[in-house]
């Protein structure tokens, strides 16, 4: 029986053991197309809950389901070969208690093929780090600003810059990493305080809105290629797609409208009948001899 020989994706061990070491690349993938594009640029792809805004429309992560991150996980992941894939517990699917928590885990995992799974929260969510890691799901951690705790922080600003907010954000980190993440998620914080939790934990730390002391950064795909109007501070845009998908449909809608697409070259055409090949090749035939004698009497 042969066996197919896959190229080896980067794992959860492999990203841990990046800890002051080479910069980890991390970018957000929901489709199986940029999934694709992107595999071989970044050493993990995110597919995230911020899908529900730039997929779907929403206006917070909150509506996101799970059968919405396991259909969005396994296109990512069937497209990819190389970067570690991390897919999102929605919101709702594990705060309850660490036994739902590894439920909704364990079938993102199975269904999707993903390499880990990620979860928002500190302290209040160490029981359940620890559960999900004892039982063989890799955790990445998220702390800071989390997006799914919105409304209860006031909105989306950035956090961190005193004293008491401080303190806790670290405690945060520092109880995730102890639980047995094995990479850790820093989101729109004061940089000193994402610098304090890279020296001070074990685990890498991604940043977004962080510090370039992180062991990584990590953008949504679309800020990054200019796709939103809206760009948060911490994004830089690395190309303006917007105004390339405009300005191709404007000369896509013009051209329609004028009739001068789709061109000829665009149309499938009949092909040449048959019957006319045929009849050629037998008026080729009629003059040839009948024998071989080549006309000899």
């Amino acid at each position: 029986m042969s066996v197919q020989i896959r190229p080896q994706r980067l794992s959860a061990t492999a990203i841990r053991n990046r800890k002051g070491g080479d910069k980890i690349v991390c970018l957000t993938a929901y489709t199986a197309p940029v999934a694709r594009l992107l595999d071989e640029e970044v050493d993990l792809l995110l597919v995230g809950d911020s899908l529900a805004m730039v997929i779907y429309g929403f206006d917070s992560t909150l509506p996101v389901t799970l059968d919405m991150m396991v259909a969005h996980g396994a296109a990512v992941v069937r497209a990819t070969q190389h970067a570690a894939i991390v897919v999102d517990l929605p919101f709702g699917a594990y705060q309850e208690s660490p036994e739902q928590a590894f439920r909704a885990a364990a079938r993102v995992m199975a269904d999707t093929g993903c390499m880990s799974v990620k979860l928002e929260g500190g302290e209040e969510m160490a029981e359940t780090v620890a559960f999900l890691t004892r039982r063989g799901i890799p955790v990445m951690g998220h702390i800071g600003l989390t997006p799914q705790a919105v409304n209860q922080l006031g909105g989306y600003r950035s956090r961190g810059h005193e004293g008491a907010e401080r303190r806790k954000i670290l405690a945060d980190g520092a109880a995730i990493a102890d639980a047995g993440a094995y990479s850790l998620v820093i989101e729109g914080v004061n940089e000193g305080v994402a610098r304090d939790m890279t020296a001070a934990v074990a685990i890498p730390t991604i940043g977004i809105g962080g510090s370039p002391a992180c062991d990584g950064q990590i953008l949504v795909t679309d800020d990054m290629l200019g796709l939103f109007a809206f760009t948060p501070k911490f994004v830089k845009r690395y190309a303006r797609l917007a105004d390339d998908i405009r300005e191709a449909a404007r000369a896509y809608a013009a051209e329609v409208r004028d009739g001068r697409f789709p061109a000829p070259e665009h149309t499938y055409q009949a092909p040449a009948k048959r019957a006319k090949t045929t009849a050629g090749a037998l008026t080729v035939q009629s003059n040839l001899p009948l024998s071989g004698n080549s006309g000899e009497p």
